[in-house]
């Protein structure tokens, strides 16, 4: 099986556990997922079978979206809601100061990795120092708030969302809004709402998806090439995809590009005969060149095309 499924991840389950419970109900043998989120989050987990791993960094590297409610008035050792309370301290800001406390968190910032996160420091994750009480030095990393919109807010209780680069950590976002507040704040729930172009909406429950025959489940598998559907389309003949499949650069008309998805001629692929192109790889244009990124193999390749045809 080649392709991806969009989970949406429940509270309490961590982002391997939520993906080898997929992997059971599909009895698929190569998957992956792109991007972890924390068991205190839910929400979007684009998950990869087969040939789509290939394509995971890209949703590892596109822009993200959350919903993020801050807790006003208290600070936590781990900055969210499963921490101890470290200070508590009265909540009286305004709107107006919470709007300007938002907006000077938008654009390049940098941030602190937090404690209890799985960044890793000689070869062990963050979070394992801190539960045996130990601090290590982090240096701050460059990340981008592309946007802060305040949903609601009541007394204590602050709902955002944010649009962010990759690896923004919004615990620490949350903290640092807390104290431009002068009241600390952590973060209470975070749910991902998107990821590049894919949507939670689109998304499916583990529920929902056990409830589901085989068949059903498998009409859920969208195609490997979802991954790539926010990079433009290269179409290629015959004698052009080959040369692509094999690793060759091909002289193009076209406007450079960082990343593009590229396609054989169209065919008829069973078992429905519907028409559809072969989808090659991934690529990038360089003055006027087609440059190979990740290929697929030829039999990848007729597998994409055997599957039945999803959108």
């Amino acid at each position: 099986m080649h392709g991806v499924l969009l989970l949406d991840k429940p509270l309490g389950l961590s982002s391997n556990d939520a993906l080898q419970k997929v992997k059971w109900l599909y009895r698929a043998e190569k998957a992956g997922h792109t991007g972890t989120l924390d068991p205190l989050a839910t929400g979007l987990l684009p998950l990869c079978f087969g040939a789509a791993t290939k394509f995971s960094q890209l949703s590892l590297e596109a822009d993200k979206s959350y919903r993020a409610a801050l807790k006003l008035g208290a600070t936590t050792s781990t900055g969210d809601a499963e921490g101890d309370v470290l200070r508590e301290r009265e909540v009286g800001v305004t709107r107006e100061q919470i709007v300007a406390a938002c907006a000077s968190f938008v654009g390049p910032i940098a941030q602190v990795p937090p404690m209890h996160s799985a960044l890793k420091h000689e070869g062990r994750a963050l979070y394992d120092y801190a539960r045996a009480g130990v601090e290590v030095e982090r240096a701050p990393r460059e990340v981008t708030i592309h946007a802060i919109d305040i949903v609601e807010w009541q007394r204590d209780t602050l709902i955002l969302d944010v649009r962010c680069s990759k690896g923004t950590y919004i615990r620490t976002l949350a903290e640092d809004i807390g104290e431009a507040l002068g009241c600390g704040a952590h973060l209470s729930a975070l749910r991902r709402t998107a990821s590049g172009a894919l949507r939670v909406a689109d998304s499916h429950t583990l529920e929902s998806l056990a409830a589901l025959d085989e068949a059903g489940r498998d009409a859920l598998v969208l195609p490997a090439d979802t991954l790539l559907s926010g990079c433009p389309e290269v179409r290629l003949d015959d004698n052009d995809a080959g040369r692509f499949l094999s690793g060759l650069r091909r002289r193009l008309n076209a406007s450079d590009a960082p990343c593009v998805r590229v396609y054989g001629p169209a065919s008829k692929a069973p078992p429905d005969g519907s028409e559809r192109r072969a989808f090659l790889g991934s690529g990038h244009i360089q003055a006027s060149e087609l440059i190979p990124t990740r290929l697929l193999s030829p039999l990848e390749v007729q597998g994409l095309l055997d599957a039945p045809a999803r959108t």
